[in-house]
């Protein structure tokens, strides 16, 4: 059984908004700060689960690249699969890290 290309890379798009809008928008100092206090501690967490994020970025952006070139539906799929895992790590830290913030205030 062969799961589409899209399904993965629709996947990756996803967990990215949701990332950016946790990061930029607002959605991680509403969920997990209601002190001014508490915005500092989330913005060390948001570093660190920017580097996870990085590693996504480039790993989507290779697979994206990549599929005219032989060979490329394997790689596809490794790059994919690590963009993911890296989307889910970064949501992660970026979900346990904030609730050790909030708790710790």
């Amino acid at each position: 059984m062969r799961i589409s290309p899209v399904i993965p890379a629709v996947a990756s798009l996803l967990l990215a908004a949701l990332w950016g809008f946790s990061v930029f928008a607002g959605w991680g100092v509403e969920a997990f700060c209601s002190d001014p206090g508490c915005v500092d501690g989330l913005a060390g967490v948001v570093r660190l689960s920017s580097l996870f994020a990085a590693v996504a970025v480039c790993c989507t952006v290779a697979a994206l690249l990549a599929p005219g070139r032989r060979g490329a539906g394997s790689r596809f799929t490794a790059l994919m699969t690590a963009a993911v895992a890296a989307w889910v790590v970064a949501e992660g830290v970026l979900f346990a890290g904030g609730l050790i913030v909030r708790s710790s205030l």
